[in-house]
């Protein structure tokens, strides 16, 4: 391709011009040619055929009239007028309604005049209309229909309102089509063409844009699917070869007391065949000499912090400094309880640095780490502050690490001359093809068992009509001893409404379960750390039986005595999340339940939402509804979107096309890891333009 053509600013275009293209930059994100060409249909519609008013039923879709136009109308004022016309054709007659840009069509049609009507048929009273339906003069009728399938392109409001509805969309990009014949050069080998038998790039983008028929559609899809996994699959693996070769890391050869008194004293059950796994990648990784890079995967409750803990006492046998990240301080908190705990009598000194961490606390971490006191330091982002400096630091584990951004981790990693050994944990299980797109670069462990007399979470669906029988449960199961979660949702990022839910629900709440007889606690993200906190620890020590929350504990708060997890408006959570709730309980050895309590107007992702969560206690499972449910959103974090930014390709459809991809960069890179060879050269040469506007996001994940 030749990207000095393409890069050219997209207002030098004919009919964009510097209003159209700053409307495009803003809400469509084009800016360049490019951009432009790479904006793709997301459908088409066949416009080989004519179909007559008599034909209409409730089934149809898009479809294409050729008739008359006459008694047009405005009718009403302001916001609500509208503009009808009355269609006819020698079987019939179906009306044409606008409720926008009247004043562009009222003048435009003629009686004796033959149209071709194009649109999508409603039923209003009984009878057909189409709204909005596009209209040329059937004496252009050879410009109307050579394109059997018309792309259909997504517009907004805000670009209809400048004249940018599909059609202009599609005319500006014929235009630009039409001038790139000869500018679109070859990115792939003639090696990958010829044995995928796959069409040339520039077949592809003029085809994938105003293809003539499906075949050259499907082949046009075909190529550029390839292409675009092929190359981040390329960068990935590339990506990793390099931090092999060039990145060295500590060698971690000696297993010594720290480990071995903390297996044989500390440790009062077995550990799981798949934390026995993952202990021993890990060791394999950080006694290879090179930096090891790993992404530890492990549902709820399935023993990922152990495994850790385990890894960072190795690290001190080596005579190294080790820390933990956490993304809030209630987490890190947590994780300091629990490490402790776990260490106790084992003479290591530990710590804990996060935001409230007072100033005179700080000035001793401060000191210790850089003399080399301070073994293991858990925090939160304050581990990434400048003024953080460890002596020797060789293992970082970040906890839930798609909450960090890029930047963020990449600060902690560069605390060593020597780059520490990472290890990246988390507990929302990635789809594979997720896993292959924005992980690629990295290796992969993963915890796939519970720990042995863990019973699996029952979970139920309840209407709001059950709502007396949800309490006559919470109140069994305090009888019994047992403490109760229940939490609302956080709508639309807004903490006032937040609030609101969580007041209505407290009021309900207590009217139920009365004080003395029942002590309840309240957390919600409004609230001062330490408050929450005090809260928390209520809650904790017992003190509390009912919980009543925001999402603030969708992570660190491990009461195995918690039985029952309530989840208010269960709808407007995504299954991840809900995953997520419902792993704070299950915790300890009694039964424990999750009630989703919905009203009865759900739509069918809604419904699809609560029965994968009634049926299924698989994480992983849990994710690929997921998936396909939303897409694959925002699962590297926000700080993080654009990575990867999928231009036709579909994680979800396209995995087969995903796994083939990456296979051939392999085989490529394998025999040619450099891409110095002839053959190679057209790939390497676009692999260099995809790259320089990126990060090496190899070395910082």
């Amino acid at each position: 391709m030749s990207y000095n053509f393409f890069l050219t600013p997209i207002e030098y275009l004919k009919g964009v011009g510097p209003k159209r293209a700053e409307i495009l930059r803003k809400e469509l994100n084009i800016h360049t040619f490019q951009d432009l060409l790479q904006y793709y249909p997301y459908r088409y519609i066949d416009r080989s055929r004519f179909f007559k008013v008599n034909e209409i039923n409730s089934d149809s879709a898009y479809i294409q009239l050729k008739g008359n136009i006459s008694n047009i109308r405005i009718i009403g004022k302001g916001r609500g007028q509208r503009m009808t016309a009355r269609f006819t054709d020698n079987t019939g007659n179906i009306e044409l309604v606008w409720f926008q840009g009247i004043q562009w069509i009222q003048d435009k049609f003629k009686a004796d005049k033959e149209y071709i009507v194009f649109g999508k048929p409603s039923l209003f009273n009984r009878r057909y209309n189409m709204p909005h339906p596009e209209i040329e003069e059937a004496t252009n009728e050879d410009m109307a229909v050579h394109e059997t399938l018309q792309p259909f392109y997504s517009t907004t409001e805000k670009l209809k309102s400048k004249g940018l509805g599909n059609k202009s969309i599609g005319k500006i990009t014929k235009t630009l089509v039409l001038r790139a014949k000869g500018e679109i050069k070859e990115t792939l080998s003639d090696n990958i063409l010829h044995k995928l038998k796959l069409i040339s790039r520039e077949e592809a983008l003029l085809n994938i844009h105003f293809p003539t028929n499906t075949s050259i559609l499907s082949k046009a899809q075909a190529r550029l699917k390839f292409e675009e996994l092929f190359f981040i699959q390329l960068e990935m693996l590339r990506s990793k070869i390099d931090r092999n070769q060039k990145i060295k890391g500590h060698t971690f050869s000696k297993v010594g007391d720290y480990l071995n008194k903390f297996y044989k004293h500390k440790i009062p059950f077995d550990l799981t065949n798949a934390q026995k796994r993952v202990i021993k990648e890990i060791r394999a990784d950080m006694g290879s000499g090179l930096q090891m890079n790993r992404l530890l995967q492990g549902d709820v409750g399935s023993g990922k912090t152990l495994v850790a803990l385990m890894n960072m006492l190795i690290t001190l046998d080596n005579g190294f400094q080790a820390c933990l990240m956490a993304p809030t301080e209630v987490l890190a908190n947590q994780h300091f309880k629990t490490v402790s705990k776990m260490l106790e009598s084992l003479n290591i000194n530990i710590n804990l640095l996060t935001g409230s961490t007072k100033t005179a606390q700080r000035k001793v971490i401060h000191s210790e780490l850089q003399n080399g006191e301070l073994q293991i330091l858990i925090g939160t982002h304050a581990l990434i502050e400048d003024t953080v400096q460890f002596k020797n630091l060789g293992l970082v584990v970040i906890d839930e690490q798609h909450r960090f951004g890029v930047v963020q981790r990449a600060k902690l990693w560069k605390k060593n001359i020597i780059p520490p050994h990472v290890l990246v944990m988390t507990a929302t299980p990635i789809p594979r093809t997720l896993a292959m797109t924005f992980y690629g670069d990295l290796e992969f462990s993963v915890i796939d068992e519970l720990p042995p007399g863990r019973k699996p979470v029952k979970t139920y669906h309840y209407y709001d009509s059950k709502r007396l029988k949800l309490f006559g449960f919470i109140r069994k199961q305090i009888e019994e001893g047992r403490q109760i979660y229940i939490v609302y949702p956080l709508i639309q990022e807004s903490e006032t409404l937040d609030l609101k839910d969580l007041q209505d629900g407290y009021d309900s709440i207590t009217r139920e379960f009365p004080l003395p007889k029942y002590a309840i606690s309240v957390v919600h993200g409004k609230m001062k750390a330490a408050d929450k906190d005090f809260e928390m620890q209520r809650f904790i020590k017992g003190e509390t039986q009912i919980m009543i929350s925001t999402t603030v504990i969708e992570v660190g708060i491990d009461v195995p005595n918690a039985s029952v997890m309530v989840i208010e408006n269960a709808e407007r959570f995504g299954l991840s999340q809900l995953h997520q709730l419902r792993g704070r309980v299950g915790r300890g050895a009694d039964q424990s339940y999750c009630i989703l309590m919905t009203d009865y107007k759900l739509t069918a992702e809604g419904k699809t939402r609560m029965e994968t969560m009634v049926r299924s206690n698989d994480g992983f499972e849990i994710a690929e509804v997921d998936l396909k449910l939303r897409g694959p959103g925002d699962i590297t974090g926000t700080q993080q979107s654009g990575i990867v930014d999928l231009k036709i390709a579909n994680l979800i459809k396209d995995e087969k096309i995903l796994k083939f991809a990456r296979d051939i960069a392999n085989q490529i890179l394998d025999e040619d890891p450099d891409l110095t060879k002839a053959e190679n050269s057209r790939i390497k040469k676009h692999a260099l333009q995809l790259s320089k506007n990126k990060a090496n996001w190899g070395l910082i994940s």
